[in-house]
């Protein structure tokens, strides 16, 4: 069996939670005995483990949205010999969708987010994103299988996507590579990112997007004990205003107290890993989700999560066990940022019952959260899929 994985980003170009996903899943796949053969085909420049494809030339000016549509071309071009594409995200559908059209390959498609519960990109992209919608809307219906990675996802794929047949779309969840993620005690890495370990903190870590709520956190922020600290890890914000608001509200935070870190940047798992295990509680303010993958790395670490009661969280943070989840109602931020303050409060303040639910939270990665039985799994729809062709 041999597999054409198009993803858009891929090591060491990996800035989301799709990114980290398509990694460690073809590292899982490539380690089954007897597993499948995987090539990956990937945008960028080109790499040892995978095929890069740069943006066409007469694009380089154009809409990104076009531009990916160009680079997926180019893939669709190379997949000729693929028993099966698997593709991640919009930015790779249109290469499954092409190369399942051209050289008659079937199409499996691993639903990570849906711009239809991204409404604001509509404001940020414009006509980028009216793109970007045909292009999911059309290879999810036109798709042999659809993955959702959690239970959550997948009711939304279907209410996104009425016309969808729900036997076509498959739950196979996210993972975690406990190895990689685990507790490491090594406070001077902590401390060289200009973090005060006198204090309990609070932890963000993701990209300067509305979907991941960081506005509602630093809200929240101003309802916080003195005692109690917040550390941002934030970057890769999707447009420069967006980045300019979290960096007024930061300011006037940081004019009011003391102990709130922003660390502009994606950081290497050296640096991250001690970080997160530092940490006292680790918060994920998502207002969107399909599952997110930073709750089972915060959970690897053994830190206890604060999260959003939204999309597949509810699955991976079990509350009130690892960690406390905060009903999110889009009509009533003001509500949802004082419950986000309330419970990081709770934790940080009783930092014994924060590390017992830390220790639940890596057992439970251990027994539910594996890749190589993801990799079986999705192995398992392959095999589905081509055997339906057959």
């Amino acid at each position: 069996m041999r597999i054409g994985m198009v993803t858009r980003e891929w090591p060491p170009d990996v800035y989301g939670g799709a990114g980290v996903h398509v990694e460690h899943l073809v590292a899982a796949l490539r380690a089954l005995p007897a597993g499948p053969e995987i090539d990956v085909h990937c945008f960028g420049d080109p790499r040892s483990d995978a095929t890069g494809h740069a943006v066409p030339a007469g694009l380089a000016g154009a809409n990104g949205a076009l531009q990916a549509m160009g680079v997926d071309v180019e893939i669709a071009g190379a997949l000729g010999d693929a028993d099966l594409v698997h593709s991640h995200t919009w930015y790779a559908n249109a290469a499954g969708l092409l190369a399942s059209l051209v050289h008659g390959a079937p199409h499996v498609v691993t639903a990570h987010s849906l711009e239809p519960r991204r409404p604001w990109k509509a404001d940020q992209l414009g006509g980028g994103y009216r793109l970007s919608s045909w292009v999911e809307r059309t290879a999810y219906l036109a798709a042999d299988a659809v993955v959702a990675v959690s239970r959550g996802m997948r009711a939304d794929v279907l209410d996104a996507y009425p016309d969808l047949d729900p036997a076509r779309v498959h739950v196979v969840g996210n993972g975690v590579d406990a190895e990689a993620y685990r507790p490491v005690d090594a406070p001077d890495v902590v401390r060289s990112l200009g973090v005060d370990l006198d204090r309990p903190y609070a932890l963000f870590v993701g990209r300067i997007t509305r979907q991941k709520g960081v506005g509602h956190l630093l809200a929240a922020a101003e309802q916080l004990p003195p005692e109690v600290g917040l550390v941002l890890c934030a970057g890769a914000p999707d447009t420069p205003a967006e980045r300019q608001q979290v960096a007024d509200a930061v300011a006037a935070l940081q004019a009011r107290r003391g102990g709130v870190v922003w660390i502009e940047a994606m950081l290497p798992r050296e640096q991250l890993v001690p970080l997160i295990t530092a940490a006292t509680v680790f918060v994920v303010p998502s207002v969107y989700e399909p599952l997110g993958i930073v709750n089972l790395e915060a959970a690897a670490c053994g830190t206890a999560v604060v999260a959003s009661a939204v999309g597949g969280i509810p699955e991976v943070v079990a509350d009130g066990r690892t960690g406390l989840l905060v009903p999110y109602d889009p009509a009533d931020p003001a509500a949802f940022e004082r419950g986000l303050a309330e419970r990081i409060t709770e934790l940080a303040l009783d930092p014994d019952r924060a590390a017992v639910m830390g220790a639940a939270g890596r057992e439970r990665v251990l027994s539910e959260f594996g890749w190589p039985a993801i990799a079986q799994q999705t192995v398992g729809v392959y095999s589905a899929v081509l055997d339906g062709r057959g």
